[in-house]
């Protein structure tokens, strides 16, 4: 059986970069669009690459693009979310050695940014929780943001995807304290743990979502 993947690429131009929070959030959001949109059920024109991609392992690859590169990326079939700082582009998931060349060619490491020094505000829920303990590039925290965000998705019913993609799938992202992290440990709420192919180790809990809808 075929490995599929699902791609995210972020928009960092020479002088604008996004600003790491916002990154994580717009490209949790990015999932959750592809996974609402009419495209991706039903008869809908990547419905079989989705159902394929989430029979097997969840896989997600973050990639950066500037200039030409993001052009052409934004020419390939699939959707752009837009944050304060941020812009991601998701594409549908496709085989492993099935990747459109422009965005096979787009680089995966050196994906870090850093936030404003303003201080973040108090998060309004959902809230996808950051393990403290790891350090994670940019891109790799992105990706398990994504999970994260996919996660949830799948243990709401109906009614909680409606509502929260009428909010334009509002969510906040911050790193937990240690205190914080273990309880949430202990709440039954989707946590992502991690293959360990890239950065953490093997079985390294990344990423916790609380949403109000989803049941403790």
């Amino acid at each position: 059986m075929d490995e599929y993947v699902l791609t995210l690429v972020v928009r960092v131009e020479k002088n604008a970069r996004p600003g790491q929070t916002d990154a994580l959030e717009t490209a949790a959001r990015a999932v959750l669009a592809i996974l609402a949109d009419e495209r991706s059920a039903g008869e809908g024109e990547w419905a079989e690459a989705m159902l394929a991609w989430q029979d097997a392992r969840i896989r997600k690859v973050v990639r950066r693009a500037r200039g030409a590169e993001w052009r052409r990326a934004e020419a390939l079939p699939g959707i752009t979310v837009r944050g304060s700082t941020a812009e991601v582009r998701v594409f549908p998931p496709v085989p492993l050695d099935a990747v459109p060349k422009d965005l096979a060619k787009l680089q995966v490491t050196g994906t870090d940014f850093e936030d404003p020094e303003d201080e973040l505000s108090t998060p309004e829920a959902p809230v996808l929780w950051i393990n403290p303990g790891l350090t994670m590039s940019s891109g790799k925290a992105m990706a398990q943001c994504g999970h994260a965000a996919h996660l949830a998705w799948l243990a709401l019913s109906v009614q909680a995807r409606k509502e929260w993609a009428t909010a334009d799938f509002r969510l906040a992202v911050r790193t937990a304290t240690p205190t914080h992290w273990q309880t949430l440990l202990t709440t039954g709420l989707p946590v992502v743990q991690d293959a360990g192919f890239t950065e953490v180790a093997p079985g390294s809990r990344t990423v916790i979502t609380d949403h109000p809808l989803l049941t403790r």
